[in-house]
């Protein structure tokens, strides 16, 4: 009985869901106050209704209902609680549920929160966010029904892919959804901006708080994705270029380039038009992202789902909301009113290269990823596009963005001085010329050693950059500098974080492509390996027992100099349901480097297997970027101008006032 009152209650979503997107859009077009209301209330009721099916699937899998088809398929009364709950969303249908979940919490915080956007605008936007309720829901209700049932009851479930039975995977979907669906709220600004056929100053402070948290989201989710992939795959790696990756580092480009795109629009009043596209893109590539993971179009260890029916659905989906909101583009676009205007050499200039280099970045991303799917359609062969086309076109975009992310906090608005800007980055060049050649003369002049040196350059000029125009702002070398401090936007003080982490993650990424060792080799007892200074020796493997597995742990004794370092302990799990056998990675980390350590097969001498050995350096900047970036963005959304709200809009009559009083 339980499980059809969820069912029920995402049916009756959709109801409030369709009266949310047509009665407060009619409503704002005709000026009918009590019409426009129905937003809010319908949002929040939607919200409640999504909430109370998303439970009762939650309690399927915690009581082990395998009458219901969704916990038979991935659950099993063995799973530890917690992998009862992630496996909620660890297949199609339940993260779908998850999905729209996220899409009406963002609805009902801007119902609870917008209480200083003009009702029509918040009625409009509203509106945009149930239509695409709307579609999602019937998509779940229609082609992926996660309240489907199965008779006669099975005595025990199939079990969840043990892949995903992990605490960091078990975060990473709703982390990652969070910043996924959460640039809904920005797309759903962006229609009813054109709607109104209205955007200024207030439009973008109302929007940068949705987008600047959709962004943190997205960045943490992406890095939690890449943590995963790294200690739990066991093949020593963080990011392949896998389709399912690109389907959510697509969008983070371009959102990135939308939050730095709507400060021209809130400081200048410029790139309105542009800032509007960017919002539509950026949904509508996660919307690709979408049918990407869900058609089965593309083949991924990531993709739940290979239904055309499914695939249909999304596609028509995705036709109804990016073609009608591009041909909503076209057709009022060229009606907004024009900015300001400014200089090339101006901070808006730097932003408007930043956006440029970012779009660009994005646009080779989903070639690459998209291109097999259209050769396979007009020729019928398959192919796969791998790391060596991302890095080949990705990396050259990056160097000049690196160096605009140095030299545009440093302009002016509407018009700078580049020289001035440059004459002062001499101390963050002078650093960048020294990590260089420092590591050069440690690690040798190579090709690779060259391409790592050049990407250290990079972090340190970046890093040191950021550091020194905060430090310029705050006015750190003379009297009352804590009180500038706390004077200072928390924006400013977020936008340093970010930066700084961007460069810290560059550091990471160029060692872990530049110096990696790698060592594969099988193992008896007693025997020792060399890696990087380390002399790794095999103990042999015990067998242990898990909640829900049997495992084969090794235990190797790690030294360097004749000190004993560290005890690791592997190991190669056998999953009793599903039978699956997956390795569990053992990572021995300093503040530098990685010691990273995966089981293998057996072989046939007595008590020998297979062991890798991955000496992975700088690869701990890699999360320490992530992490301080997600909190350069959480700290700026905390700067006073979120939580205040937006300046009111002027109206005509009130406008009329000081121009009179000019005229006398």
């Amino acid at each position: 009985m339980i499980i059809e009152i969820g069912h029920f209650a995402l049916a009756l979503a959709l109801v409030v869901a369709l009266i949310q997107s047509i009665v407060p859009l009619v409503g704002a077009a005709r000026g009918n106050a009590a019409w426009m209301a129905v937003a809010s209330p319908a949002a929040l009721v939607q919200l409640a209704l999504i909430l109370t099916a998303f439970a009762t699937l939650i309690h399927a899998f915690v009581v082990s209902d395998f009458s219901v088809t969704l916990a038979y398929q991935h659950s099993h009364t063995a799973k530890p609680l917690l992998y009862k709950i992630s496996g909620v969303w660890g297949n199609h249908e339940g993260s779908l549920v998850l999905w729209v979940s996220i899409l009406a919490v963002f609805g009902a915080s801007v119902a609870v929160f917008g209480g200083s956007l003009p009702p029509a605008l918040k009625a409009r936007a509203l509106a945009v966010q149930g239509m695409i309720g709307v579609g999602f829901l019937a998509f779940l209700l229609f082609t992926s029904n996660p309240f489907l049932r199965i008779l006669p009851t099975p005595e025990e479930g199939m079990g969840l892919n043990p892949a995903l039975q992990d605490p960091g995977l078990a975060m990473h979907p709703p982390i990652l959804y969070m910043g996924y669906v959460g640039f809904s709220m920005a797309f759903s600004f962006a229609v009813a901006a054109l709607i109104e056929g209205r955007v200024d100053a207030a439009w973008a402070r109302w929007v940068r708080p949705w987008t600047l948290a959709a962004w943190m989201f997205l960045t943490t989710g992406i890095g939690l994705g890449s943590w995963w992939a790294y200690y739990t795959l066991g093949w020593g790696g963080w990011w392949y270029w896998d389709p399912v990756e690109n389907a959510s580092f697509i969008p983070w480009l371009t959102g990135t380039a939308l939050l730095h795109s709507a400060i021209v629009v809130e400081k200048r009043e410029a790139l309105k038009s542009w800032t509007i596209l960017l919002a539509i893109i950026t949904f509508s590539l996660a919307l690709l992202g979408t049918f990407i993971v869900r058609s089965g179009a593309l083949t991924s260890v990531h993709t739940f789902a290979s239904d055309p029916a499914r695939g249909i659905f999304i596609l028509v989906l995705l036709t109804v909301a990016i073609g009608g909101s591009f041909i909503l583009y076209a057709v009022r676009a060229p009606h907004l009113e024009g900015g300001g205007l400014f200089a090339p050499i101006s901070r808006e200039g730097g932003l408007v290269i930043n956006n440029l280099l970012l779009s660009t970045a994005a646009a080779t991303v989903l070639l690459g990823t998209l291109y097999p799917l259209f050769t396979e359609v007009l020729s019928e062969n398959k192919i796969s596009v791998g790391p060596p086309y991302f890095n080949g076109v990705f990396v050259p975009l990056m160097i000049p963005l690196i160096i605009a992310m140095a030299i545009g906090p440093r302009l002016a608005w509407k018009r700078g001085d580049l020289a001035g800007a440059l004459s002062r980055l001499k101390i963050a060049a002078a650093a960048a010329v020294a990590m260089g050649a420092l590591s050069l003369l440690i690690n040798g002049v190579r090709v690779v050693d060259i391409a790592g040196a050049g990407g250290l350059a990079m972090a340190a000029w970046l890093a040191v950059a950021s550091l020194s125009e905060w430090l310029d702002r705050v006015k750190a070398t003379r009297a009352g500098t804590w009180q500038r401090i706390s004077n200072l936007p928390r924006a400013a003080h977020g936008m340093t974080m970010a930066h700084i982490g961007m460069a810290v993650l560059i550091a990471g990424v160029s060692g872990a492509a530049a110096w990696k060792q790698e060592r594969i080799q099988t193992q008896s007892p007693g025997q020792t390996v060399e890696i990087a200074g380390y002399t790794m020796t095999f103990s042999g493997v015990n067998m242990v027992k898990g909640p829900n597995y049997d495992a084969g742990q090794a235990t190797i004794v790690v030294s360097r100099n004749g000190r004993e370092i560290a005890t690791m302990h592997p190991e190669l799990r056998s999953y009793l349901q599903p039978p699956q056998q997956t390795t569990f990675t053992s990572i021995h980390t300093t503040f530098f480097a990685d010691l990273y350590v995966a089981l293998g097969e057996a072989q046939g001498a007595e008590g020998a297997f297979v062991t890798r050995y991955y000496y992975q350096p700088l690869v701990p900047f890699l999360w320490y970027g992530v992490l301080l970036m997600a909190f350069g963005g959480l700290v700026s959304l905390t700067d006073r101008k979120h939580r205040v709200g937006a300046p009111k809009r002027a109206t005509p009559a009130a406008m009329a006032v000081p121009q009179a009083a000019a005229a006398e």
